[in-house]
């Protein structure tokens, strides 16, 4: 779907029900509490909805469970087509559902359309791997036979971030599903909507207690990360929540998938182009959603030879990027998804103009009246980074590019490789020798040369080091929500 055309009317469409989803079924929280869901952007109201408690979580797992029974002997090739028609709806929702994440995240509609693509692409991918949760057989000798299977763990805990909040709701629920487990999404606090909107259009397809959706505090959140009848949890987010899942996991025993933060590098060297370099050191930054992505490439390493090159090109290009309404098609640049986040932007701006880096752009909200009420910040770039400072060192998650400077390769890799993190890595230069030796040595999951940014379908993603355990996107990612049986057979003397 054309982007132009699929925001030419900018309509807002609420979900109905702000409640809890589970067991087939809309249900207030027991404890009647609710939480505000604001726009970011200009801090309207949009609703009030459910929070669940530890008491909610219980009755959504226990109907998980009884969901669960039967959704595990379904047949894989209908589990695959109950998910390509979620697929086929969400894109026929696209649209509306793009505009009511911009309105709910901060993050632009125009770029919105995109997640909604991208977790119906996640659907299909998924259900096209029914077939291959494919166990071995094992030669014994005769008279014996030896296979493993591979089976469903059971109810699936999903916990999702704040930065594309529809994305992660439908794409991450496909391996979880087309394995045949039961699956609890628990959205995330400052942006809910698009996951209770989703449920409502996907009402129909599954059977009671196999799609549950539970809004809830951080209490509840522990109490499910922590439940005796939660198989598993996944969670993308930030390195303090994923060592609180393992933490609350740890009790049960339960294994984690963990898709966590990054502080990512960057690397140019001094045969690229230097338009190209800064092209990509700033698509790289993702300063459309305000630089909120674990895979945001918030560290450029420019060597010395063509620094300057690049930095003065890479300030043209983020001024590309203004800050404006997130539900206007014409935004190139949204907002801040909270208060909190917002704040937390610009101490690390502040550490970063205190400890001598040099402020090349930005580094403030914008001067619009118009956007007073939100929490926006200019795309902001320092130079004269060192890698002991601040913002070098400690994820922003916020729209802040460091730019450092680099003429020694052993020095360099040891800087890109000096953080705890260790999700993506960007390389660019025409030396296939010498880009295949960066590749070698830096510490990162998922590595780019000369590409930034991109996730590709059945290419495993995912981190090194603080930055996450286990694979996503790819056939692993569904392996990982199965366990493997063993079968032994002793065949009766005739």
């Amino acid at each position: 779907m054309d982007a132009d055309h699929a925001l030419a009317t900018p309509e807002l469409v609420l979900p109905r029900r702000l409640d809890l989803y589970y067991g087939g079924a809309w249900r207030p929280a027991l404890s009647g509490r609710r939480a505000e869901s604001r726009n970011p952007g200009s801090g309207e109201v949009l609703g009030q909805v459910a929070e669940a408690g530890p008491e909610d979580i219980d009755a959504a797992v226990a109907a998980a469970t009884a969901g669960f029974a039967v959704w595990r002997d379904t047949a894989p090739l209908e589990r695959a087509r109950v998910l390509r028609e979620l697929a086929r709806r969400l894109r026929a929702h696209g649209r509306e559902l793009a505009m009511l994440d911009a309105a709910d995240c901060g993050n632009p509609a125009r770029e919105m359309i995109a997640d909604a693509e991208a977790g119906a692409a996640q659907l299909d991918f998924f259900a096209g791997l029914v077939t291959e949760m494919k166990g071995a057989s094992i030669p014994m000798g005769p008279g014996v036979v030896n296979f493993s299977v591979r089976e469903p763990l059971g109810v699936v805990a999903r916990i999702l971030p704040f930065n594309h909040p529809l994305l992660f709701c439908a794409g991450k629920a496909g391996a979880i599903l087309a394995a045949g487990n039961a699956l609890i999404v628990k959205p995330p606090d400052q942006a809910p909507l698009s996951a209770l909107r989703l449920t409502e259009l996907a009402e129909d397809l599954f059977p009671p207690g196999v799609w549950n959706v539970v809004p809830a505090s951080r209490e509840a959140s522990r109490h499910l990360a922590g439940h005796p009848g939660v198989a598993k949890v996944a969670l993308v987010g930030s390195v303090p929540a994923g060592r609180a899942v393992m933490r609350a996991a740890a009790e049960t025993l339960k294994p984690v998938l963990l898709e966590l933060g990054g502080k990512n590098a960057l690397i140019v060297f001094p045969d690229a182009d230097p338009g190209e370099a800064a092209e990509a050191v700033v698509a790289g930054m993702n300063f459309a959603w305000c630089g909120q992505s674990c895979g945001s490439t918030s560290r450029a390493f420019l060597h010395a030879d063509i620094h300057d090159a690049v930095l003065e090109r890479v300030a043209a290009a983020a001024a590309r990027f203004r800050p404006g309404s997130p539900t206007d098609p014409e935004t190139t640049m949204g907002a801040l998804a909270s208060r909190a986040q917002y704040e937390r932007t610009l101490r690390y701006i502040e550490a970063g103009r205190a400890e001598g880096a040099r402020l090349v752009a930005g580094g403030a909200p914008p001067e619009d009246p118009r956007l007073k009420d939100g929490f926006f910040i200019e795309p902001t770039i320092f130079a004269e980074v060192t890698p002991a400072m601040t913002i070098a060192r400690e994820e922003i998650f916020g729209p802040v590019l460091s730019v450092l400077r680099w003429s020694d390769w052993e020095r360099m890799i040891e800087a890109v490789n000096g953080v705890e993190y260790g999700l993506t890595c960007s390389i660019w230069t025409n030396d296939l020798d010498l880009a295949h030796r960066t590749a070698g040595r830096v510490q990162a999951g998922f590595v780019w040369v000369n590409e930034v940014g991109r996730h590709f379908l059945g290419a495993p993603f995912g981190g090194f080091k603080q930055s996450g355990l286990g694979r996503e996107e790819c056939l692993d990612e569904l392996l990982a929500f199965t366990q493997e049986k063993n079968i032994h057979i002793r065949l009766r003397r005739r």
